[in-house]
């Protein structure tokens, strides 16, 4: 029984110290990938560099492999990045790319909730928004004009979109989709609110 005992506390042991070691790696891995993409360097090319076969860069990111210090420098060093940059990055400071419902940002007034993915537009070529038209709210009076390109999807409710001469009561499922330099506005029509996601590039506001 004592034996049993023993082996069965150095298997978990092991486990353990695996499982650590798995995180160590996924962690380099994941910290290499994200310097790699912020530099805009494909695996093939970053691989190239550093003088290293091509499966070396997938196996390290993906957590299968982890890399000796002189090695890890060496691949760092055609970024370039220095190692105590390397392991002092911090998560906060990757882009961010999952978003809850709490973090989107309400950019909207009025009748009209405007929630855009992202905290800011500066440096984006694409403007996502969660847009919510009370019942009888709309864009003003005044069309909207603005360069770019802009489309949507309509989730619930009825939206009356107006484009040049052009105007139709759209529903769930109808989307639509135009040059942002067309005189255009929206509108809610009904007597319940309607929820749409809607795209525009570059961001127009």
């Amino acid at each position: 029984m004592a034996l049993t005992g023993e082996c069965s506390e150095a298997t978990v042991g092991t486990f353990r110290l695996r499982a650590v070691t798995d995180s160590v790696h996924e962690k380099i891995g994941a910290r290499l990938r994200y310097i790699r993409q912020r530099n805009r360097l494909s695996q093939r090319a970053l691989a190239k560099r550093a003088g290293v076969v091509n499966s070396t860069i997938s196996l390290i990111e993906s957590g299968q492999t982890n890399p000796s210090v002189g090695a890890l420098k060496r691949i760092l060093d055609v970024i370039p990045i220095s190692l105590a940059e390397f392991f002092s990055l911090e998560e906060e400071d990757r882009e961010q790319i999952f978003f809850k419902s709490k973090d989107l940002t309400e950019i909207g007034k009025g009748g009209i909730s405007f929630l855009q993915v992202g905290n800011g537009t500066v440096g984006r070529a694409m403007q996502i928004l969660k847009e919510t038209y009370t019942p009888g709210s709309d864009t003003g009076k005044v069309n909207l004009v603005h360069d770019g390109e802009e489309g949507g999807v309509i989730i619930s409710g009825r939206l009356e979109v107006t484009v040049d001469d052009q105007r139709r009561i759209l529903g769930p499922g109808d989307a639509y989709y135009f040059s942002s330099r067309r005189p255009h506005r929206f509108r809610c029509i009904g007597g319940e609110p309607c929820e749409l996601v809607s795209a525009c590039t570059p961001p127009s506001f």
